[in-house]
């Protein structure tokens, strides 16, 4: 075994170039959700360069390259939309040109997480020239609308494509750490009606506002005695935005909503949440009413796949043998003992375990704290290492 793991460390270590050309040449392609198209078409490019076995595009617009026929099924995710770049005065460098210098390649996406999308296909081209996929049939899949709706792509693949992998390797940054889950998160919102009149004689309407100002107490008060867990931290309750119906800014609103973002720890769900607010609105005397939320825009190819916003918390378990294969797969290659976390944010883990219930584990290039920032990055070390582990783990299950 240590032969074959010297072989994979060479060939991705050799294949570095090809990866931060790949890398820069993404980069350079806006890619927010629902915009992925061109990126997907590159990628499919490099893939079939690369000599992938099958690469297909599914009605949503996610790639597929699939490498080997085996018996054993094993996927490895990576979201190829990125966020926007927000205000390009705040940049100090193209977000759009994947510039490198002194190791490090910069640019929107390279830590969150194109990267991670370069370092997948050059494990299958490693995997391909080794001949390591005898037992396995291997997908690296480029997923879309993440950024939008995570997990949503996930949902699809499994639900309408039927693709059901033991496990899936999810390459957003990680640090080159293990990572076993995440909190969860859903999105809802509280309404309270009003009735609106002049806003010279307030006392003749009902104003919308102030029938919601206890209620944004409550929620305040709320976020301080959620639960807490030992490994996933503590759930959180946001009040995030605010709207108001009202004829014009001299009238008194007929209504208002007031959106919530709320992470969900390990122990907590969907019920749980909305019966928490439900009690902070009967507390207020109030008869205003929760809704949750859901996403309905149409992928780049003009499909509508629409969810609830609700995206569930998940842990693999510290024994779990998929932990056990990676933390073997580190070890072998670099020698020493890997840390395993959690990530802080959330990713399409939240379907492909958190609704469908099949285990994932997080290992990717890149540093998280990067992710969204104007200071994206990614060292250029990280790839071609990121690289082996995905090429090596499939022999440590």
């Amino acid at each position: 075994m240590q032969e074959v793991v010297k072989k994979i460390r060479e060939k991705a270590r050799d294949y570095e170039p090809d990866m931060v050309k790949f890398l820069r040449d993404i980069i350079a392609i806006p890619s927010e959700s629902c915009q992925e198209k061109e990126v997907v078409q590159r990628i499919k490019a490099e893939m079939e360069k690369v000599g992938f076995d099958q690469v297909q595009i599914d009605p949503m617009g996610n790639i597929l390259g699939r490498v080997g026929s085996g018996s054993r099924i094993i996927a490895y995710d990576a979201h190829i939309d990125c966020v926007g770049v927000g205000n390009p005065d705040e940049w100090q460098w193209d977000p759009f040109q994947g510039k490198m210098e002194d190791g490090v390649i910069y640019g929107r996406g390279a830590c969150d997480q194109k990267s991670g999308m370069a370092a997948m296909v050059y494990a299958g081209k490693v995997i391909k020239d080794l001949d390591l996929h005898e037992d396995f049939t291997l997908y690296f899949v480029g997923t879309v609308q993440e950024e939008d709706c995570d997990g949503l792509c996930w949902q699809y693949i499994v639900r309408e494509g039927g693709l059901k992998p033991e496990f899936v390797v999810i390459t957003e940054p990680t640090n080159l750490n293990i990572y076993r889950g995440q909190r969860g998160r859903m999105e809802m919102k509280i309404i309270t009606e009003g009735i609106s009149c002049h806003g010279s004689a307030p006392e003749r309407g009902v104003n919308s506002i102030y029938r919601m100002a206890p209620i944004i107490q409550g929620i305040k008060e709320l976020n301080t005695r959620l639960h807490e867990d030992e490994f996933l931290g503590r759930g959180t309750v946001a009040l995030t935005h605010i709207t108001n119906e009202t004829p014009s800014l001299n009238a008194i609103p007929n209504q208002t909503v007031s959106y919530l973002d709320r992470r969900l720890t390990d122990g907590e769900d969907k019920e749980l949440a909305i019966s928490q607010v439900r009690e902070v609105i009967e507390n207020t005397d109030s008869d205003a009413r929760i809704e949750m939320l859901h996403y309905n825009t149409p992928s780049y190819t003009g499909l509508v796949y629409p969810t609830e916003k609700y995206y569930p918390t998940w842990v693999v378990p510290p024994g779990h043998p998929v932990i056990g294969s990676a933390t073997t797969a580190f070890k072998d290659l670099f020698e020493r003992e890997p840390l395993v976390d959690k990530w802080n944010f959330s990713t399409n883990g939240v379907a492909i375990m958190g609704l469908l219930d099949i285990p994932c584990l997080g290992f990717g290039p890149g540093n998280e704290i990067y992710a969204h920032t104007v200071n994206d990055q990614v060292p250029v070390e990280d790839l071609w290492q990121a690289a082996a582990f995905y090429a090596h783990l499939p022999h440590t299950v």
